[in-house]
């Protein structure tokens, strides 16, 4: 069986996992720890936790359990003294506190939840994504990285602090691997955190496994405005130290107008001007039709333009099966 790892974080991982899991693969999730906003922000500022958010899709992407239990995860508090925090957050915080480990605390989650495959943070030390701007600015933690307009006026450094070691773990399911995956996910606050812990980008330029890229589908104002796929590997290649990547798969699908045109405040469609061997061309896209408005869209963070989890899957499959 084919070992297979993604690195991400968020909803990216969420969607390649749900794809994968389906297959006979032997799968596991690398997942950034630098998610400091919303419920997981307070948990870590009050708690003293690890970051959980990104940790809990990524158990959800892989469950095997019920549907019931899935959504118990999943679930957001609406109002009281738990508005805005989710079960599953909660869970891994109380968890962590009871076993004293984080990892361990994924672990039993895992097993509650009858995952397929494994969930492993990337660092299992306390860091904060830290982003200075070019007209000197300093963004503070992935929160403020992600709505921030001005990062395309350009940044002098990305980086973590304090600066942690990659967990042993991580690294050993990145030597092993025989296909490792890096993304979809936000550029600067999903994907390349990852690749600022100590001994990632080592690991995988040393590593035989075959590199994909999954490029995103829609830019983001702010962080991305203007990227075409050259620019997102581009950047890349900024913190991996050179290019890694065997296969980079690029979405040639295009969505409705009318949803074009209700993104057009917060980003654009992420085209492709790459023209190597490498690129795997498809249209990846979720064409579930579903009634929809511009508030309804952009309260669910661009949920109706997103990859299709099987169609993605059998791209990556069609690698897997070649090695």
């Amino acid at each position: 069986m084919k070992k297979v790892v993604v690195i991400g974080g968020g909803t990216g991982n969420f969607v390649v996992l749900r794809g994968l899991k389906n297959f006979p693969v032997d799968l596991s999730a690398i997942v950034s720890m630098a998610d400091d906003g919303g419920s997981t922000g307070i948990l870590r500022d009050e708690l003293g936790v690890l970051p959980p958010g990104d940790v809990r899709q990524c158990l959800v992407a892989l469950s095997d359990s019920s549907r019931l239990m899935r959504s118990l995860m999943s679930y957001r508090f609406e109002n009281g003294g738990l508005q805005g925090h989710s079960f599953g957050n909660l869970l891994l915080s109380a968890l962590e506190k009871v076993t004293g480990s984080f990892e361990k605390a994924v672990e039993e989650a895992g097993k509650i939840l009858s995952i397929k495959g494994k969930v492993i943070p990337v660092t299992t030390h306390q860091t904060r994504l830290k982003m200075v701007l070019k007209n000197g600015k300093m963004l503070e933690g992935e929160g403020q990285v992600y709505v921030s307009r001005e990062i395309d006026q350009g940044y002098s450094t990305i980086y973590l602090e304090p600066f942690p070691k990659a967990d042993v773990h991580a690294l050993d399911e990145i030597r092993n691997a025989d296909l490792i995956v890096l993304g979809p996910g936000g550029l600067y606050t999903s994907l390349i955190p990852n690749l600022l812990v100590e001994g990632v980008s080592q690991a995988l330029q040393k590593t035989q496994a075959r590199k994909a890229l999954v490029i995103n589908l829609m830019n983001k104002h702010g962080q991305t405005t203007g990227f075409r796929a050259s620019d997102y590997l581009r950047e890349l290649q900024r913190f991996t130290g050179r290019d890694v990547f065997d296969f980079i798969i690029v979405n040639n699908g295009r969505p409705a107008a009318e949803l074009i045109e209700i993104y057009a405040d917060e980003g654009t469609l992420v085209e492709n001007d790459l023209t190597d061997s490498r690129v795997i061309a498809a249209d990846l896209l979720d064409n579930h039709k579903a009634e929809y408005s511009s508030a309804d869209v952009l309260a669910r963070h661009r949920a109706f333009i997103r990859h299709d989890a099987k169609k993605l899957a059998a791209e990556l499959m069609a690698i897997v099966d070649n090695l």
